[in-house]
């Protein structure tokens, strides 16, 4: 088996290969490329690769590389996990929004735009290239925003699912908070990538036992403190939010936090500098403690898994993704890219079925997916008018001073990630 990491140079593989070589026997891969154009941070990064398989007794090779179309040849799954501008290009979608009052956040609201528009045309075609190298390969898209970037890819008719380790980062801590095995833990998990709800924990299963108002009962106050948001909202809500429904229930509040703090790139970035410093110690084979701050939390487990069951290989039945609605929520269209449980297997994922959706739930899903289909029509195709309309349209804007204002500023700061600026 062949598996290809597209942005292998990231400071948060290594987390990534500790998965692969922790798994190996439900992953059993045989060859791991790392492709990335950086081929300083690639070099580190690869070393250590190499020592944590050594370490821990995985006979796969690990191979590096900076030519996309030999990494992904003959590859069976593609992983994408890739920033385009880096993190200066994320610093400045965190900054620039809060200057008109607005979140400055990389996956939702003015900075989640412009993320896409710079991401979803270089995705595009990395995932044409992996066509022609092997049109059989699954491709699972870790790239935010997951959402918009799996609608994109799913359009253009590859075989993609997006991932997001929300669900899994919540199975986890709910397990511990139960005293139970996290496999005994079933999420009804509903909504969009990083727009979403646990309206039911279930524990064996999808028709086991909703342990939810115990959870809350016994539990609240670990929930919302982890949330950041109000034991009594939690309470009121009677479902757990995902923590990013913080921009949207507490928007003001956000704002004002984050214009009195450094932002979440600076800190990435200065942990970036350190965590490459501890990669070129040849002594170094296993992840850094410091690692665990970067961010991803479980995302090594929550892509083996994915991986194995598209390949035939093993995984867990079910599992939380990014994928087509096909009338699971029939408040939105079938091409809408959802996030739900699915049953996965070689053919993809199967939405398993969703109970009907609050309407307080329901509204921002399809109000967010309205916005979602508008900012991939700018992604595809440019122009001043669409980038508004986008802006216009999400619920962190929606007034047309402020979109306009927006749009100006995500041009001029993303001028040359945008072909058509």
């Amino acid at each position: 088996m062949k598996l290809t990491v597209v942005g292998g140079g990231s400071t948060y593989t290594p987390e990534l290969i500790d998965g692969f070589a922790r798994l190996r026997d439900t992953l059993p891969v045989e060859e791991l490329v790392l492709v990335d154009p950086a081929a300083e941070r690639l070099e580190l990064v690869g070393g250590l690769a190499r020592r944590i398989f050594a370490r821990q007794g995985h006979p796969g090779r690990i191979v590096t590389t900076h030519d996309l179309d030999a990494g992904v040849e003959g590859a069976d799954a593609v992983l994408l996990q890739l920033r385009v501008g880096g993190q200066a290009a994320r610093e400045m979608d965190e900054t620039w929004p809060l200057e008109c009052g607005c979140v400055g956040q990389e996956t939702t609201g003015a900075g989640g735009l412009a993320k896409a528009l710079r991401t979803v045309p270089v995705v595009l075609d990395i995932a044409e290239r992996v066509r022609r190298a092997n049109p059989d390969a699954w491709i699972i898209d870790f790239t935010n925003p997951v959402g918009i970037v799996t609608r994109a890819l799913l359009q253009a008719g590859h075989k993609a699912v997006g991932l997001c380790n929300v669900a899994i980062g919540f199975q986890r801590k709910f397990a511990a908070l139960l005293g139970v095995s996290p496999a005994d833990v079933h999420l009804d998990h509903v909504g969009l990538n990083h727009l979403t709800w646990e309206t039911g924990v279930r524990l064996g299963g999808p028709t086991g036992e909703d342990v939810l108002p115990r959870l809350l009962a016994e539990h609240g106050g670990a929930v919302a403190a982890d949330l950041r948001l109000p034991l009594s909202l939690v309470e009121r809500l009677g479902v757990v939010p995902s923590y990013y429904l913080r921009y949207f229930y507490a928007h003001d509040e956000v704002v004002r936090e984050l214009r009195t703090k450094p932002s979440r790139a600076a800190e990435v970035a200065e942990m970036e500098r350190r965590l490459l410093a501890m990669y070129g110690d040849p002594a170094l084979d296993e992840k850094p403690e410091l690692l665990a701050k970067r961010g991803g939390a479980y995302y090594s487990e929550a892509a083996v898994d994915l991986a194995a069951a598209l390949l035939g290989g093993g995984g867990s039945p079910y599992q939380v993704v990014n994928t087509h609605n096909r009338g699971t929520l029939p408040f939105l269209p079938d091409d809408a890219v959802i996030e739900v449980q699915a049953a996965i297997g070689a053919k993809g994922p199967a939405p398993l079925p969703v109970p009907s959706v609050d309407p307080l739930h329901a509204g921002l899903v399809a109000n967010v997916t309205a916005y979602e289909d508008l900012a991939l029509d700018a992604a595809l195709r440019g122009g001043r008018d669409r980038v508004f309309r986008a802006l216009l349209a999400h619920p962190l804007v929606g007034q047309y001073a402020l979109a306009d204002a927006l749009t100006d500023q995500l041009i001029a700061h993303n001028r040359e990630h945008l072909a058509w600026a």
